[in-house]
Protein backbone atom coordinates (compact mmCIF):
# COMPACT_ATOMS: atom_id res chain seq x y z
CA UNK A 1 0.00 0.00 0.00
CA UNK A 2 2.75 2.47 1.00
CA UNK A 3 4.68 1.80 -2.21
CA UNK A 4 1.62 2.30 -4.42
CA UNK A 5 0.63 5.53 -2.67
CA UNK A 6 4.23 6.77 -2.86
CA UNK A 7 4.46 6.09 -6.59
CA UNK A 8 1.10 7.74 -7.24
CA UNK A 9 2.17 10.76 -5.15
CA UNK A 10 5.37 11.28 -7.13
CA UNK A 11 3.60 10.82 -10.46
CA UNK A 12 0.87 13.29 -9.45
CA UNK A 13 3.47 15.87 -8.37
CA UNK A 14 5.37 15.49 -11.64
CA UNK A 15 2.20 15.58 -13.76
CA UNK A 16 0.69 18.61 -12.01
CA UNK A 17 3.94 20.58 -12.32
CA UNK A 18 4.69 19.64 -15.90
CA UNK A 19 1.14 20.36 -17.06
CA UNK A 20 1.09 23.54 -14.93
CA UNK A 21 -2.12 22.53 -13.19
CA UNK A 22 -0.48 23.52 -9.91
CA UNK A 23 2.45 25.72 -9.08
CA UNK A 24 5.61 23.90 -8.06
CA UNK A 25 5.30 25.01 -4.44
CA UNK A 26 1.62 24.03 -4.22
CA UNK A 27 2.21 20.59 -5.75
CA UNK A 28 5.16 19.83 -3.48
CA UNK A 29 3.17 20.67 -0.35
CA UNK A 30 -0.46 19.78 -1.05
CA UNK A 31 -0.14 16.38 -2.76
CA UNK A 32 2.13 14.66 -0.19
CA UNK A 33 -0.02 16.05 2.65
CA UNK A 34 -3.12 14.46 1.10
CA UNK A 35 -1.19 11.21 0.63
CA UNK A 36 -0.06 11.23 4.27
CA UNK A 37 -3.62 11.82 5.50
CA UNK A 38 -4.88 9.05 3.24
CA UNK A 39 -2.38 6.67 4.87
CA UNK A 40 -3.76 7.56 8.30
CA UNK A 41 -0.53 9.20 9.47
CA UNK A 42 -1.98 12.67 10.00
CA UNK A 43 -0.84 12.75 13.64
CA UNK A 44 2.79 12.54 12.52
CA UNK A 45 2.43 14.96 9.62
CA UNK A 46 3.93 17.91 11.48
CA UNK A 47 6.95 15.86 12.54
CA UNK A 48 7.61 14.75 8.96
CA UNK A 49 7.30 18.30 7.65
CA UNK A 50 9.67 19.74 10.26
CA UNK A 51 12.24 17.02 9.60
CA UNK A 52 12.17 17.82 5.89
CA UNK A 53 12.46 21.57 6.48
CA UNK A 54 15.45 21.05 8.81
CA UNK A 55 17.22 19.05 6.10
CA UNK A 56 16.94 21.81 3.49
CA UNK A 57 17.25 24.80 5.86
CA UNK A 58 21.03 25.23 5.34
CA UNK A 59 20.58 25.06 1.55
CA UNK A 60 17.64 27.47 1.64
CA UNK A 61 19.49 30.02 3.75
CA UNK A 62 22.59 29.70 1.57
CA UNK A 63 20.46 30.20 -1.51
CA UNK A 64 18.95 33.46 -0.25
CA UNK A 65 22.31 35.04 0.57
CA UNK A 66 24.00 33.61 -2.55
CA UNK A 67 21.32 35.08 -4.81
CA UNK A 68 21.63 38.47 -3.12
CA UNK A 69 25.42 38.28 -3.39
CA UNK A 70 25.54 37.41 -7.09
CA UNK A 71 22.66 39.64 -8.23
CA UNK A 72 24.10 42.72 -6.53
CA UNK A 73 27.52 41.89 -7.99
CA UNK A 74 25.71 41.85 -11.33
CA UNK A 75 24.49 45.38 -10.61
CA UNK A 76 28.12 46.33 -9.92
CA UNK A 77 29.04 45.12 -13.42
CA UNK A 78 31.31 42.20 -12.51
CA UNK A 79 29.67 39.61 -14.74
CA UNK A 80 29.08 42.07 -17.56
CA UNK A 81 32.83 42.43 -18.09
CA UNK A 82 33.38 38.65 -17.96
CA UNK A 83 30.48 38.00 -20.32
CA UNK A 84 31.67 40.58 -22.83
CA UNK A 85 35.10 38.88 -22.83
CA UNK A 86 33.59 35.42 -23.38
CA UNK A 87 31.19 36.66 -26.04
CA UNK A 88 34.14 38.31 -27.78
CA UNK A 89 35.78 34.85 -27.99
CA UNK A 90 32.77 32.72 -29.02
CA UNK A 91 30.96 35.46 -30.91
CA UNK A 92 27.30 34.80 -31.57
CA UNK A 93 27.74 31.06 -32.21
CA UNK A 94 25.31 29.04 -30.05
CA UNK A 95 27.23 25.82 -30.75
CA UNK A 96 30.43 27.21 -29.17
CA UNK A 97 28.40 28.66 -26.29
CA UNK A 98 26.73 25.33 -25.50
CA UNK A 99 29.96 23.31 -25.72
CA UNK A 100 31.72 25.92 -23.59
CA UNK A 101 28.91 25.70 -21.03
CA UNK A 102 29.39 21.94 -20.72
CA UNK A 103 33.18 22.16 -20.40
CA UNK A 104 33.03 25.01 -17.86
CA UNK A 105 30.50 23.07 -15.78
CA UNK A 106 32.71 19.98 -15.69
CA UNK A 107 35.64 22.01 -14.36
CA UNK A 108 33.42 23.87 -11.88
CA UNK A 109 32.07 20.55 -10.57
CA UNK A 110 35.45 19.10 -9.67
CA UNK A 111 34.57 19.85 -6.03
CA UNK A 112 31.60 17.47 -6.27
CA UNK A 113 29.09 20.02 -4.96
CA UNK A 114 26.07 20.57 -7.20
CA UNK A 115 24.98 23.66 -5.29
CA UNK A 116 28.42 25.29 -5.56
CA UNK A 117 28.60 24.47 -9.28
CA UNK A 118 25.25 26.05 -10.02
CA UNK A 119 26.11 29.13 -7.98
CA UNK A 120 29.35 29.56 -9.93
CA UNK A 121 28.25 28.70 -13.47
CA UNK A 122 24.68 29.98 -13.82
CA UNK A 123 25.23 33.64 -12.78
CA UNK A 124 28.28 33.82 -15.06
CA UNK A 125 26.72 32.25 -18.16
CA UNK A 126 23.05 33.29 -17.98
CA UNK A 127 23.77 36.83 -19.27
CA UNK A 128 25.44 35.29 -22.36
CA UNK A 129 22.34 33.22 -23.12
CA UNK A 130 20.16 36.29 -22.64
CA UNK A 131 22.42 38.41 -24.83
CA UNK A 132 22.24 35.85 -27.66
CA UNK A 133 18.50 35.23 -27.02
CA UNK A 134 19.16 31.54 -26.39
CA UNK A 135 16.71 29.36 -24.46
CA UNK A 136 17.69 29.40 -20.78
CA UNK A 137 16.20 25.93 -20.39
CA UNK A 138 19.07 24.67 -22.51
CA UNK A 139 21.50 26.33 -20.10
CA UNK A 140 19.89 24.46 -17.19
CA UNK A 141 19.96 21.16 -19.08
CA UNK A 142 23.60 21.40 -20.17
CA UNK A 143 24.77 22.49 -16.72
CA UNK A 144 22.85 19.61 -15.14
CA UNK A 145 24.36 17.21 -17.67
CA UNK A 146 27.91 18.45 -17.07
CA UNK A 147 27.55 18.32 -13.29
CA UNK A 148 26.00 14.87 -13.51
CA UNK A 149 28.90 13.52 -15.56
CA UNK A 150 31.37 14.68 -12.92
CA UNK A 151 29.26 13.14 -10.16
CA UNK A 152 30.85 9.84 -11.18
CA UNK A 153 34.21 10.95 -9.73
CA UNK A 154 35.37 9.09 -6.58
CA UNK A 155 34.42 12.02 -4.38
CA UNK A 156 31.08 12.54 -6.16
CA UNK A 157 27.93 11.97 -4.15
CA UNK A 158 26.58 8.90 -6.04
CA UNK A 159 29.94 7.10 -6.13
CA UNK A 160 30.62 7.74 -2.44
CA UNK A 161 27.12 6.59 -1.49
CA UNK A 162 27.39 3.44 -3.60
CA UNK A 163 30.79 2.55 -2.11
CA UNK A 164 29.53 3.19 1.42
CA UNK A 165 26.32 1.20 1.05
CA UNK A 166 28.14 -1.77 -0.51
CA UNK A 167 31.05 -1.50 1.94
CA UNK A 168 33.75 -1.55 -0.74
CA UNK A 169 36.74 0.77 -1.36
CA UNK A 170 35.63 3.67 -3.50
CA UNK A 171 38.51 3.28 -5.97
CA UNK A 172 37.64 -0.40 -6.51
CA UNK A 173 34.21 0.80 -7.53
CA UNK A 174 35.40 3.69 -9.66
CA UNK A 175 38.50 2.50 -11.55
CA UNK A 176 36.64 0.36 -14.13
CA UNK A 177 34.30 3.33 -14.70
CA UNK A 178 37.04 5.61 -16.04
CA UNK A 179 36.43 4.57 -19.66
CA UNK A 180 32.62 4.87 -19.34
CA UNK A 181 33.04 8.32 -17.82
CA UNK A 182 35.29 9.44 -20.67
CA UNK A 183 32.71 8.07 -23.11
CA UNK A 184 30.07 10.00 -21.20
CA UNK A 185 32.05 13.23 -21.43
CA UNK A 186 32.40 12.82 -25.19
CA UNK A 187 28.71 12.09 -25.52
CA UNK A 188 27.90 15.12 -23.35
CA UNK A 189 29.89 17.40 -25.63
CA UNK A 190 27.99 15.95 -28.59
CA UNK A 191 24.65 16.60 -26.89
CA UNK A 192 25.71 20.17 -26.06
CA UNK A 193 26.68 20.68 -29.70
CA UNK A 194 23.30 19.27 -30.75
CA UNK A 195 21.52 21.79 -28.53
CA UNK A 196 23.71 24.55 -29.96
CA UNK A 197 22.90 23.59 -33.55
CA UNK A 198 19.22 23.45 -32.68
CA UNK A 199 19.38 26.96 -31.22
CA UNK A 200 21.37 28.16 -34.22
CA UNK A 201 18.63 26.91 -36.55
CA UNK A 202 15.89 28.40 -34.35
CA UNK A 203 17.47 31.84 -34.21
CA UNK A 204 18.42 31.72 -37.90
CA UNK A 205 19.02 35.10 -39.44
CA UNK A 206 18.25 36.73 -36.10
CA UNK A 207 21.78 35.84 -34.97
CA UNK A 208 23.23 38.23 -37.54
CA UNK A 209 21.33 41.11 -35.99
CA UNK A 210 22.47 40.33 -32.45
CA UNK A 211 25.17 42.69 -31.38
CA UNK A 212 28.09 41.27 -29.44
CA UNK A 213 29.17 44.76 -28.51
CA UNK A 214 28.66 45.89 -24.91
CA UNK A 215 25.10 47.00 -24.24
CA UNK A 216 24.26 50.64 -23.71
CA UNK A 217 23.61 51.19 -20.03
CA UNK A 218 20.78 53.23 -18.63
CA UNK A 219 21.51 56.10 -16.27
CA UNK A 220 20.37 54.06 -13.28
CA UNK A 221 22.60 51.13 -14.27
CA UNK A 222 25.59 53.42 -14.71
CA UNK A 223 25.10 54.74 -11.16
CA UNK A 224 25.34 51.20 -9.78
CA UNK A 225 28.39 50.14 -11.80
CA UNK A 226 31.70 49.86 -9.95
CA UNK A 227 34.32 49.30 -12.71
CA UNK A 228 37.21 50.38 -10.46
CA UNK A 229 36.31 47.61 -8.01
CA UNK A 230 36.18 44.83 -10.62
CA UNK A 231 39.31 43.05 -9.43
CA UNK A 232 38.33 43.38 -5.79
CA UNK A 233 34.92 41.86 -6.53
CA UNK A 234 36.42 39.08 -8.64
CA UNK A 235 38.90 38.17 -5.89
CA UNK A 236 36.03 38.26 -3.38
CA UNK A 237 34.10 35.74 -5.50
CA UNK A 238 37.15 33.45 -5.77
CA UNK A 239 37.86 33.64 -2.04
CA UNK A 240 34.20 32.98 -1.19
CA UNK A 241 34.00 29.92 -3.43
CA UNK A 242 37.39 28.65 -2.19
CA UNK A 243 36.34 28.92 1.45
CA UNK A 244 33.08 27.14 0.64
CA UNK A 245 34.81 24.31 -1.23
CA UNK A 246 37.53 23.95 1.42
CA UNK A 247 34.93 23.78 4.15
CA UNK A 248 36.52 26.51 6.28
CA UNK A 249 33.07 28.01 6.74
CA UNK A 250 29.64 26.56 6.04
CA UNK A 251 28.27 27.72 2.65
CA UNK A 252 25.64 29.95 4.23
CA UNK A 253 28.33 31.57 6.42
CA UNK A 254 30.55 32.18 3.36
CA UNK A 255 27.83 34.00 1.45
CA UNK A 256 26.58 35.96 4.45
CA UNK A 257 30.07 37.28 5.17
CA UNK A 258 30.81 37.88 1.47
CA UNK A 259 27.55 39.79 1.01
CA UNK A 260 28.33 42.09 3.92
CA UNK A 261 31.89 42.78 2.71
CA UNK A 262 30.72 43.37 -0.85
CA UNK A 263 28.00 45.82 0.21
CA UNK A 264 30.26 47.80 2.53
CA UNK A 265 33.02 48.16 -0.07
CA UNK A 266 30.88 48.74 -3.16
CA UNK A 267 27.95 50.62 -1.68
CA UNK A 268 28.88 52.30 1.61
CA UNK A 269 25.66 54.31 1.52
CA UNK A 270 23.27 52.44 3.87
CA UNK A 271 20.17 53.67 2.03
CA UNK A 272 21.52 52.37 -1.27
CA UNK A 273 22.33 49.02 0.36
CA UNK A 274 18.73 48.74 1.53
CA UNK A 275 17.45 49.68 -1.91
CA UNK A 276 19.53 46.99 -3.60
CA UNK A 277 18.50 44.31 -1.11
CA UNK A 278 14.84 45.27 -1.50
CA UNK A 279 15.19 45.04 -5.28
CA UNK A 280 16.41 41.44 -5.19
CA UNK A 281 15.01 40.01 -1.93
CA UNK A 282 11.60 39.17 -3.36
CA UNK A 283 13.08 36.97 -6.09
CA UNK A 284 15.44 35.26 -3.64
CA UNK A 285 12.66 34.53 -1.15
CA UNK A 286 10.33 33.20 -3.85
CA UNK A 287 13.00 30.77 -4.99
CA UNK A 288 13.84 29.75 -1.42
CA UNK A 289 10.17 29.06 -0.69
CA UNK A 290 10.22 26.34 -3.35
CA UNK A 291 13.28 24.80 -1.69
CA UNK A 292 11.46 24.60 1.63
CA UNK A 293 8.41 23.15 -0.13
CA UNK A 294 10.71 20.48 -1.56
CA UNK A 295 11.92 19.82 1.99
CA UNK A 296 8.34 19.24 3.14
CA UNK A 297 7.76 16.89 0.20
CA UNK A 298 10.90 14.86 0.92
CA UNK A 299 10.24 14.84 4.67
CA UNK A 300 6.74 13.42 4.24
CA UNK A 301 7.83 10.85 1.64
CA UNK A 302 10.66 9.58 3.84
CA UNK A 303 8.99 9.89 7.23
CA UNK A 304 5.81 8.11 6.16
CA UNK A 305 7.82 5.19 4.83
CA UNK A 306 6.70 5.63 1.21
CA UNK A 307 10.26 5.87 -0.14
CA UNK A 308 11.51 2.74 1.65
CA UNK A 309 8.33 0.86 0.67
CA UNK A 310 8.92 1.70 -3.00
CA UNK A 311 12.48 0.45 -2.68
CA UNK A 312 11.40 -2.87 -1.18
CA UNK A 313 8.58 -3.18 -3.69
CA UNK A 314 10.99 -2.71 -6.56
CA UNK A 315 13.00 -5.68 -5.37
CA UNK A 316 9.96 -7.86 -4.69
CA UNK A 317 8.39 -7.48 -8.12
CA UNK A 318 11.60 -8.35 -9.95
CA UNK A 319 11.45 -12.01 -11.09
CA UNK A 320 14.16 -14.29 -9.74
CA UNK A 321 15.06 -15.34 -13.28
CA UNK A 322 16.30 -11.83 -13.92
CA UNK A 323 18.69 -11.90 -10.96
CA UNK A 324 21.77 -12.83 -13.08
CA UNK A 325 21.09 -9.74 -15.18
CA UNK A 326 20.63 -7.32 -12.28
CA UNK A 327 23.59 -5.17 -13.30
CA UNK A 328 22.31 -4.54 -16.82
CA UNK A 329 18.76 -3.95 -15.56
CA UNK A 330 19.93 -1.44 -12.95
CA UNK A 331 22.06 0.29 -15.57
CA UNK A 332 19.06 0.65 -17.90
CA UNK A 333 16.68 2.02 -15.27
CA UNK A 334 19.21 4.08 -13.33
CA UNK A 335 18.59 7.38 -15.13
CA UNK A 336 14.76 7.27 -14.89
CA UNK A 337 15.14 6.12 -11.28
CA UNK A 338 16.48 9.59 -10.46
CA UNK A 339 12.91 10.84 -10.81
CA UNK A 340 11.57 8.44 -8.17
CA UNK A 341 14.34 8.30 -5.59
CA UNK A 342 16.59 10.84 -3.95
CA UNK A 343 20.25 9.67 -3.87
CA UNK A 344 20.17 8.64 -0.20
CA UNK A 345 17.06 6.50 -0.66
CA UNK A 346 18.36 4.80 -3.79
CA UNK A 347 21.92 4.10 -2.68
CA UNK A 348 21.22 3.33 0.97
CA UNK A 349 17.85 1.57 0.63
CA UNK A 350 17.43 0.14 -2.88
CA UNK A 351 21.01 -0.76 -3.84
CA UNK A 352 21.92 -2.85 -0.72
CA UNK A 353 18.77 -4.95 -1.13
CA UNK A 354 19.53 -5.55 -4.80
CA UNK A 355 23.16 -6.36 -3.97
CA UNK A 356 22.03 -8.93 -1.40
CA UNK A 357 19.79 -10.55 -4.00
CA UNK A 358 22.67 -10.58 -6.50
CA UNK A 359 24.95 -12.16 -3.91
CA UNK A 360 22.46 -15.00 -3.50
CA UNK A 361 22.89 -15.97 -7.18
CA UNK A 362 26.67 -15.59 -7.12
CA UNK A 363 26.98 -12.11 -8.65
CA UNK A 364 29.27 -9.36 -7.40
CA UNK A 365 27.43 -6.50 -5.76
CA UNK A 366 30.12 -4.10 -6.99
CA UNK A 367 28.77 -4.50 -10.54
CA UNK A 368 25.39 -3.22 -9.38
CA UNK A 369 27.09 -0.20 -7.87
CA UNK A 370 28.87 0.57 -11.16
CA UNK A 371 25.67 0.09 -13.13
CA UNK A 372 23.81 2.41 -10.74
CA UNK A 373 26.32 5.25 -11.01
CA UNK A 374 26.07 5.05 -14.81
CA UNK A 375 22.83 7.00 -14.50
CA UNK A 376 21.24 7.42 -11.06
CA UNK A 377 21.96 10.97 -9.93
CA UNK A 378 24.67 11.29 -12.56
CA UNK A 379 22.89 11.58 -15.87
CA UNK A 380 19.63 11.89 -13.97
CA UNK A 381 20.95 14.83 -11.93
CA UNK A 382 19.13 17.08 -11.17
CA UNK A 383 15.63 16.61 -12.58
CA UNK A 384 13.72 15.16 -9.63
CA UNK A 385 11.61 17.18 -7.16
CA UNK A 386 13.20 14.95 -4.50
CA UNK A 387 16.57 16.64 -5.11
CA UNK A 388 16.98 20.10 -3.51
CA UNK A 389 19.70 21.00 -6.04
CA UNK A 390 17.06 20.80 -8.76
CA UNK A 391 15.30 23.83 -7.34
CA UNK A 392 18.55 25.71 -6.92
CA UNK A 393 19.29 25.15 -10.61
CA UNK A 394 15.88 26.22 -11.89
CA UNK A 395 15.74 29.12 -9.45
CA UNK A 396 19.02 30.54 -10.68
CA UNK A 397 18.02 30.14 -14.34
CA UNK A 398 14.56 31.61 -13.75
CA UNK A 399 12.50 28.69 -15.05
CA UNK A 400 10.01 26.39 -13.35
CA UNK A 401 10.32 22.65 -12.81
CA UNK A 402 7.91 21.77 -15.60
CA UNK A 403 9.89 23.78 -18.15
CA UNK A 404 13.14 22.19 -16.99
CA UNK A 405 11.81 18.64 -17.16
CA UNK A 406 10.23 19.16 -20.56
CA UNK A 407 13.68 19.43 -22.11
CA UNK A 408 15.85 16.92 -20.25
CA UNK A 409 13.12 14.35 -19.62
CA UNK A 410 10.29 14.65 -22.11
CA UNK A 411 11.80 16.57 -24.96
CA UNK A 412 15.36 15.25 -24.89
CA UNK A 413 15.24 12.54 -22.27
CA UNK A 414 16.17 9.97 -24.88
CA UNK A 415 19.48 11.76 -25.38
CA UNK A 416 20.20 11.76 -21.66
CA UNK A 417 19.12 8.14 -21.37
CA UNK A 418 21.23 7.15 -24.34
CA UNK A 419 24.11 8.94 -22.62
CA UNK A 420 23.60 6.73 -19.57
CA UNK A 421 23.32 3.59 -21.70
CA UNK A 422 26.43 4.51 -23.66
CA UNK A 423 28.35 4.68 -20.42
CA UNK A 424 26.86 1.34 -19.46
CA UNK A 425 27.81 -0.30 -22.78
CA UNK A 426 31.39 0.93 -22.50
CA UNK A 427 31.65 -0.58 -19.01
CA UNK A 428 32.21 -4.08 -17.66
CA UNK A 429 28.56 -5.18 -17.39
CA UNK A 430 27.95 -6.92 -20.70
CA UNK A 431 28.86 -10.37 -19.59
CA UNK A 432 27.95 -12.55 -16.67
CA UNK A 433 30.58 -12.65 -13.94
CA UNK A 434 30.61 -13.95 -10.39
CA UNK A 435 31.71 -12.28 -7.22
CA UNK A 436 34.91 -14.31 -7.28
CA UNK A 437 35.99 -13.08 -10.72
CA UNK A 438 38.81 -10.54 -11.00
CA UNK A 439 39.37 -7.76 -13.51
Amino acid sequence: MLAIVGLITILLVLASIMTKKLSTMSALIAIPIVACLFLGQGSDLGKYMLAGIKNVAPTGAMFIFAVLFFTILGDAGVFEKIVNKIVGIVGSNPVKVCIGTYVITMFAHLDGSGAATFLIVIPALLPIYEKLKMDRRILATIVALGAGTMNMLPWGGPTLRAATSLDIPVMDLFNPMIVPQIAGMACGIAIAAFFGMKEKRRLGTELASISVAPAVLSEEEQVLRRPKLFWFNLILIIVTVALMVEGTLPPVGCFMAALVVMLIVNYPDVKLQGKLIDAHAKEALMMASVLFAAGIFTGIMKGSGMISAMANGLVEIMPESLAPHFAVIIGVISMPASLLFDPDSFYFAVLPVLAQAADAVGLAGVDLGRAAIAGEMTLGFPISPLTPATFLLIGLTGIDLGEHQNIPFCGHGLYRWSFSLRQLLSGPFLYKRTKNDKY
